[in-house]
């Protein structure tokens, strides 16, 4: 199976287990710690039993222990192993996708014209082996639903679901959702199941006690413990869910496992961890089940999840950021573009506002607004508190479903601009701009924007400090649009580095804030 990875801080790998070979070694204890040749310490009648001054701490120890346990013995049975086959394929060989049979591969390359001439009719196809992958999965319905992870059964020709009693059958109906990483699968012919109880994720705190169960490294039924270590993490290619992270070691082939409770409740959804060489290395990661109850709803009972949507490009409301403002660090998360015709633009709002609530609920962060958003039913209106210039405005937002591949961003383009026909470099920002020509509107997807284009950095400049570079479009100073070099120009003069400058600023990626020192 394909374990996708990607960054954020460290690795983050997504725990499907691939096809792999394991070596086993034994741990051996020094003579004298554990065995026959370890000294007993009797108590005051002559057994072994533990003196009644250490009875406090193992009666607490005990305790625990037997918590673990009922969580574990509450949980497994409803815990099963998928394995996914994919069948072997053949792939033509080709330098470019797409490339027409018979054409020179390496066209548009800086080989093209070294390969001129030669015969590439007849490239000998490449065999891609059949892969199998395993992972883990938790029953949620007694009639055969299974919650796992999508890249866990992605692109796979057959799945298999085995249960806790060892029977075993072939998931049928399988709906999955890319964005949060979460697919349901069905079963058929077993019977009434064992089905998992669902807890509620928004009741858990940091330092509460949880079970990881699962089939890492084909070690079927693992459990192991720790405590919930952080909440609301965000990782980069699953874009619309925050994350639990836990201590409770987790590794490839837990994929799609449960997150256990105490009471025995799955509370999460074992997907991916933080790793520099793929194996645990003291943080996990689980889809809050508060997430999956959601998703798998829709899935089981549309076929696919349907999501509102603000349709703008929001940003974290950071130190540098929130005096600009008008709020405290945290409080609100800081809208950098409205797009045309979406719900945002009818009800209003604009860029350089502040959200603040929607509905009646407080606002932290990008992914919270995100999440309470794209929940609400279709069609339906809600009140949106914003901060604009320092001072609250409400407005209305009628929610409507998310179009396809919506703010997904293309490539940026690397080519130096060219000039317009009047420019203007400010030393203290360390930064030149030009004019936007419609060349240069039009190559670089700025169609329908007004601003600068900045045409040099120079570096250890406040703008090269907070990234910014050449090609980038400054829409704004402060509060105020800028379209021509004059309005720059006159718009920082006014402006302090002691204070900050804060610029608008889009890049083929959209629009985002950055405060210039």
């Amino acid at each position: 199976m394909n374990v996708s990875k990607f960054r954020q801080a460290a690795l983050v790998t997504l725990l499907g287990l691939s096809t792999l070979g394991l070596g086993w070694g034994v741990a051996s204890w020094p003579r004298g710690a554990v065995g026959e040749d370890a000294p007993v310490s009797l108590n005051r009648k002559g057994d072994d039993r533990p003196a009644s001054d250490d009875r406090p701490a193992s009666d607490a120890a005990n305790a625990l222990s037997r918590a673990f346990r009922h969580a574990a013995d509450v949980a497994l049975p409803s815990v099963v192993t998928i394995r996914s086959k994919t069948k072997a394929q053949v792939v033509h060989r080709s330098a470019r996708p797409n490339a027409p049979r018979g054409e020179n591969p390496f066209k548009g390359t800086p080989f093209e014209d070294f390969f001129n001439g030669q015969d590439f009719g007849n490239l000998a196809p490449q065999q891609r082996p059949q892969r199998e992958g395993m992972g883990s999965g938790v029953i949620i319905d007694k009639s055969g639903i299974v919650l796992t992870n999508n890249h866990v059964v992605a692109g796979a020709d057959e799945v298999l679901v085995q249960l806790a009693d060892g029977r075993e059958f072939k998931g049928e109906d399988i709906k999955t959702d890319e964005q949060t990483d979460l697919a349901v699968v069905r079963i058929k012919g077993a019977g009434t199941l064992p089905a998992a109880r669902l807890g509620n994720s928004d009741n858990l705190d940091i330092g509460d006690w949880v079970i990881a169960i699962g089939n890492p490294f084909e070690l079927e039924h693992t459990v192991s413990a720790g405590i919930i270590s952080g909440k609301g993490r965000e990782l980069g290619s699953i874009r619309r869910a925050q994350f639990l992270q836990t201590d409770a070691a987790i590794n490839p082939g837990n994929s799609g496992g449960p997150l256990v409770n105490l009471d025995g409740e799955v509370i999460g959804i074992n997907t991916a961890i933080a790793s520099n060489n793929g194996s645990f290395a003291g943080i996990g990661f689980a889809i809050p089940i508060n997430t999956a109850k959601w998703v798998t709803n829709q899935l089981i009972n549309k076929g696919s999840v349907e999501r509102a949507y603000l349709g703008v490009s929001i940003g974290e409301v950071t130190r540098d950021l929130a005096d600009k403002v008008g709020v405290k660090r945290g409080e609100g998360v800081l809208v950098s573009e409205v797009f045309p015709n979406s719900p945002a633009a009818e009800a209003g709002v604009k860029e350089g506002d502040v959200v603040v609530k929607f509905g009646d609920r407080h606002v932290h962060g990008p992914r919270e607004l995100q999440e309470f958003v794209e929940r609400v039913p279709l069609n339906s209106a809600h009140t949106l508190e914003v901060i604009r210039d320092g001072k609250p405005v409400s407005l209305t937002l009628t929610a409507k479903p998310l179009p396809k591949n919506f703010g997904l961003a293309g490539d940026e383009a690397s080519d130096t601009p060219e000039k317009g026909s009047e420019s203007f470099e400010s030393q203290k920002l360390g930064l030149e701009v030009t004019e936007l020509t419609a060349n240069e509107a039009a190559v670089r997807n700025y169609k329908g924007f007004s601003g600068v284009l900045i045409s040099k950095v120079e570096p250890n400049s406040p703008a090269a400090e907070q990234g910014l570079r050449e090609g980038m479009l400054v829409m704004r100073v402060g509060h105020r649009p800028v379209k021509t070099v004059e309005e720059f120009t006159e718009a920082i003069k006014g402006e302090s580095l002691k204070e900050g400058v804060m610029l608008l600023v889009r890049t083929q990626r959209g629009n985002h804030f950055v405060v210039l020192r």
